[in-house]
């Protein structure tokens, strides 16, 4: 099992946390971003720096993900194609994406955008939030003692 993150919009607290967490479990981590992003030296922690472009990052972790693998992403779609290949996924809240929820979160995600793009005013997501953090950790450990 390898983790896979999209770390071009991953906060930078949560980069932290999936480094300590590949340190202590051994697990390979690798992050995929358009632009250069600062990582701890480690034998569990790789990067990979595709081109610019819509989805490019998404695509590398489609292309390379197996199935048990785990992603980070906060991008819905993303979440939905990685679990179509037998993937998990995991939303920077520390919510768990499968099989049996995906659909609903993409319809909800879906619904929002129509509500945006007709011009109400739906505001954006809220910062993360100290308990935010927390369920990530959790969830992450979680997922690795399984």
């Amino acid at each position: 099992m390898k983790i896979w993150v999209d770390a071009d919009a991953c906060p930078v607290v949560l980069k932290d946390i999936l480094c300590r967490a590949a340190e202590r479990t051994g697990i390979q981590i690798t992050f995929v971003a358009n632009q250069f992003i600062r990582l701890p030296p480690s034998r569990y922690i790789k990067f990979i720096q595709v081109g610019r472009g819509f989805d490019v990052a998404d695509n590398e972790i489609v292309k390379r993900v197996d199935t048990g693998d785990l992603v980070i992403t906060g991008d819905i779609p993303l979440a939905a194609e990685v679990i179509e290949k037998g993937s998990y996924a995991l939303n920077h809240r520390g919510e768990l994406y499968t099989a049996n929820n995906i659909k609903e979160c993409l319809n909800m995600r879906d619904f929002m955008d129509t509500l945006r793009s007709s011009g109400v005013e739906t505001g954006g997501p809220a910062a993360l939030s100290q308990s935010d953090r927390q369920a990530f950790a959790n969830q992450l450990d979680k997922f690795l003692s399984k």
